[in-house]
């Protein structure tokens, strides 16, 4: 820590505000909020290793600037505007590679609606943000085939109109436009109508049809019919919009369905928008995360960032968990809405909890299509297998693995596994099973020794290619025993890594101090899954043998029945249970009548 940044941390005050972390070069890094500024920013230095993302971190600040505020929740909008303004290298961020466009609703005596990614605080409103280009494009259609808005570009005042400035174009005669620009329709006509299309636009579909079915009622009592035969038509095409919108809640209510899927450094998340029950839209967010970073964490960002001031608040939020800086967030967005807003965290199985996993496994398909992107960008190189190189700085790509496992008990019937990946995916005709031969006891290191010496002596003969990465079901010392071998048959150029199960820690070749990955890490979860595979094919291995060997000292144990003959009833008749209930005719033929005797007087005697 230099001179600067300590003098500031002694004089950090009481207060609310905001802070950023900068390194050497001034630019900033990291961007928080805080309810207390001193208590919160020297937590980070008095706790450095609260996680893998905060210990990184903390090496790269320098300097730190601070901004008070008036409360928490005008830190938390300073913190979400800065957030977008520097794109910090520690925060999560939403990314894409444009702005997500909106449909904007001009601020004008006659407003016009048309998409933009521009925000003007001239008093507009705005509807989105939408994340695909395609529903906004919809939206927009719709609104021109039920609605008369106008399409021009001209500044229409009552100025203009009374000195007829302009004059009515071909969407007036296509009845496309009800021609403001010559005063053909009123100001607050003309606004009826928009006020019709921004209800629309909020998904309250059915709310306007009752709206229009009156207004209709209204111009048949007054004889007008040729508005109402107008607005009739308004109400089929409206109707028919309302019945392709599915029905997910019958309560008829205002809610947004969150959930996020996250691995590594990528996350996704799916926003389903319901409006009167009904589900009017679905919304598809990348973020950028750094490892480590958890659940409640990404949820914060992924609310202040998402909901800003354009988007509009629901009436109830369903998360599958409570997001960190809960109390601020609530307080926030109850404000924005004007009334306490809900958060729903379901637990119990309904209609809510279906929402929310049917919205989770749109962004579990949404991370996967993002990481198939990233593939092909790096020439479909597997994402996790580059991230794996990457974690463990590996000078290749780990495209061929071989993982070994020992497994033994007490020391007796002593195995090997091998399981081979390649691409991240298993490899079973290539997996190989070892009976180890040399060692006595429960040796787990002379045993990794000897497999170890066995598999790469074979590979020296028959000249192959050895594998990317050598793994060790185990710590130091397997992964010791292992590297030992490799040396002493002068293998060089080899990648060997240890993974130790109890607390995840990965040893590496020539490191003093071991690796912990994040749990949420695709590298530790796919180094998890190879060694899961390992230990899984040896302990079957090892259980046949140890069956094999109980079933033969059995049929041992009858007097006149040795090795040859024990194996030759097994290999004739199958398992124990089957030369158990085997008659005494079809024994004769395979042991001789004396033996077949001693073996059913055997067996009746352990029945007895």
């Amino acid at each position: 820590m230099n001179e600067i940044l300590e003098s500031k941390l002694e004089h950090l005050p009481d207060s609310p505000g905001v802070y950023q972390f900068k390194n050497n070069k001034g630019k900033t890094i990291y961007v928080g909020k805080a309810k207390n500024l001193k208590y919160r920013v020297k937590s980070y230095f008095q706790n450095a290793m609260t996680s893998l993302k905060t210990a990184v971190l903390i090496k790269k600040i320098f300097d730190l600037e601070l901004i008070i505020t008036d409360s928490e929740i005008e830190a938390l909008v300073l913190e979400n505007n800065l957030i977008k303004e520097f794109k910090p290298r520690y925060n999560i961020n939403l990314k894409d590679d444009k702005s997500f466009p909106y449909i904007k609703v001009t601020n004008e005596i006659f407003p016009r609606i048309f998409p933009t990614r521009r925000f003007i605080r001239d008093g507009s409103k705005y509807f989105g943000p939408y994340t695909n280009v395609r529903d906004m494009k919809s939206a927009l259609r719709m609104i021109n085939q039920i609605f008369k808005i106008r399409s021009c570009k001209l500044n229409i005042d009552q100025n203009s109109i009374d000195k007829k400035k302009f004059k009515i174009c071909l969407d007036y005669h296509i009845k496309k436009c009800d021609g403001p620009c010559e005063g053909l329709v009123s100001e607050v006509e003309y606004k009826s109508m928009v006020n019709q299309v921004i209800k629309l636009l909020k998904g309250k579909t059915e709310n306007l049809i009752d709206e229009l079915k009156l207004e209709m009622e209204e111009n048949v009592r007054i004889l007008n019919f040729e508005k109402a035969a107008e607005l009739r038509d308004k109400i089929s095409q409206l109707s028919s919009i309302s019945e392709k919108q599915k029905i997910v809640n019958t309560d008829r209510e205002d809610r947004d369905i969150v959930s996020l899927a996250f691995e590594g450094k990528d996350a996704a998340c799916s926003i389903f928008v319901i409006r009167d029950g009904k589900f009017i839209s679905k919304k598809q967010i990348k973020i950028s995360i750094e490892e480590g970073e958890s659940l409640e964490e990404i949820y914060a960002a992924v609310i202040k960032q998402y909901y800003d001031e354009l988007v509009e608040i629901p009436n109830e939020l369903v998360l599958e968990t409570e997001p960190s800086d809960f109390e601020a967030i609530f307080d926030w967005l109850s404000l924005r809405l004007g009334k306490k807003i809900k958060i729903t965290v379901p637990k119990r199985e309904g209609d809510l909890k279906s929402l929310l996993k049917m919205c989770k496994e749109n962004a579990i398909l949404q991370l996967k299509e993002l990481q198939t992107q990233k593939m092909k960008k790096e020439g479909n190189v597997p994402y996790t297998l580059a991230a794996l190189q990457r974690d463990l700085r590996l000078k290749h790509l780990p495209k061929h693995i071989e993982c070994f496992d020992i497994s033994n008990l007490q020391g007796t019937d002593s195995v090997a596994s091998m399981v081979v990946f390649i691409d991240g995916k298993p490899k079973r005709s290539l997996n190989r099973k070892y009976i180890i031969r040399t060692v006595t006891g429960p040796d787990d290191f002379a045993s990794m020794r000897e497999v170890i010496e066995r598999r790469f002596s074979k590979l020296i003969n028959e000249k192959s290619k050895l594998p990317d990465l050598i793994m060790i079901d185990g710590g130091k010392g397997q992964l010791s025993s292992a590297i030992e071998i490799l040396e002493k048959l002068e293998i060089k150029d080899y990648t060997a890594i240890g993974l130790a199960k109890k607390l995840e820690e990965i040893y590496l070749k020539d490191e003093k101090d071991s690796v912990l990955l994040p749990k949420t890490s695709s590298s530790l979860k796919l180094l998890q899954q190879i060694r899961d595979e390992a230990h899984r094919f040896a302990v079957t291995f090892h259980k046949l043998r140890r069956e094999k060997r109980t079933i033969t000292t059995e049929l041992l144990d009858v007097p006149g029945i040795g090795n040859s003959l024990a194996k030759k009833l097994l290999s004739e008749i199958g398992s124990l249970s089957q030369v158990r209930s085997t008659d005494i005719g079809t024994l004769t033929k395979i042991i001789g009548k004396k033996r077949a005797i001693k073996l059913i007087e055997y067996f009746n005697a352990k029945k007895e």
